[in-house]
């Protein structure tokens, strides 16, 4: 398994990943499907802004599971937050590459200066809970009934991890 940086050469398979935990998962809340163009639209928008997007490839080449950070909050005190998504092909799950595309994932944000990772995971995916603990993230908070799917509400897990040993940020740099 390689862990690259995502082009257009992957889309079909992000959307393939993510359309599967669309409608068979809770780890998105979503509940319609997307097509190549919006996945391609995301791609460009993260990478414009200098975010990455990791691509799992499998030994046949294909894409095996795709993870990527955002902005936590649109407002300026929160620039050195993200929040991060990772997604494993579904028959790909349990052997280790949720953790691959989380280490290079976290190295990523280091790299650019950021401070915290933010995940919001569902409640009950237990499995992605204890591999984000196992990382070093520390449960910070439980949302109750915040989300709903499948005809059920939803409970939310914030973790978090300092990325870096800052005791101050930088100042914001007038515009």
């Amino acid at each position: 398994m390689q862990v690259l940086d995502a082009d257009t050469t992957h889309i079909d398979g992000i959307v393939a990943i993510y359309n599967d935990a669309v409608r068979n998962t809770t780890a998105i809340w979503n509940e319609k499907t997307v097509d190549a163009a919006n996945r391609a639209a995301w791609l460009a928008d993260r990478q414009r802004v200098g975010y990455p997007v990791l691509v799992a490839i499998d030994a046949e080449g294909a894409v095996a599971g795709y993870a990527s950070f955002g902005d936590w909050r649109a407002f300026d005190g929160y620039r050195h937050t993200v929040e991060h998504s990772v997604y494993v092909r579904q028959d790909c799950r349990g052997a280790g590459i949720g953790k691959a595309l989380m280490v290079a994932l976290i190295e990523r944000a280091r790299g650019i200066g950021k401070h915290v990772l933010v995940a919001a995971i569902e409640a009950n995916n237990t499995g992605s809970i204890e591999l984000h603990k196992k990382l070093g993230f520390e449960q910070v908070g439980l949302m109750s009934e915040v989300g709903t799917k499948f005809g059920v509400w939803l409970d939310l897990v914030f973790l978090q991890l300092k990325v870096d040993a800052r005791t101050e940020p930088d100042a914001l740099r007038a515009q």
